[in-house]
């Protein structure tokens, strides 16, 4: 199964293809694609790059990534892994 993830293009910010193929912030939003049906979606929300920058494909196993890619997008999904440690504090 897949999930169409791309960047925003008003933010940056990660998102999903959803149901309806419209942008969602969260990876338990996405839908879960077959095969065929991954790739067709893939190519819609590539025709709309208004929204969606660099829309690509990953591998899930009920909305958890797999696959080679897995860390990369859990990181993606998530958000930075830097936390607040790059926050100074005033002298």
């Amino acid at each position: 199964m897949k999930i169409v993830t791309a960047n925003r293009l008003s933010d940056g910010r990660v998102i999903y293809a959803g149901p309806d193929n419209q942008p969602v912030d969260r990876l338990e939003q996405a839908a879960v694609l077959d095969e065929a049906t991954a790739e067709s979606v893939l190519a819609e929300v590539a025709a709309r790059p208004d929204i969606f920058v660099n829309p690509y494909l990953f591998e899930v196993e009920d909305h958890t990534p797999s696959g080679r890619d897995r860390l990369k997008e859990l990181i993606r999904a998530t958000g930075p892994t830097v936390g607040n440690s790059l926050v100074r504090e005033p002298a």
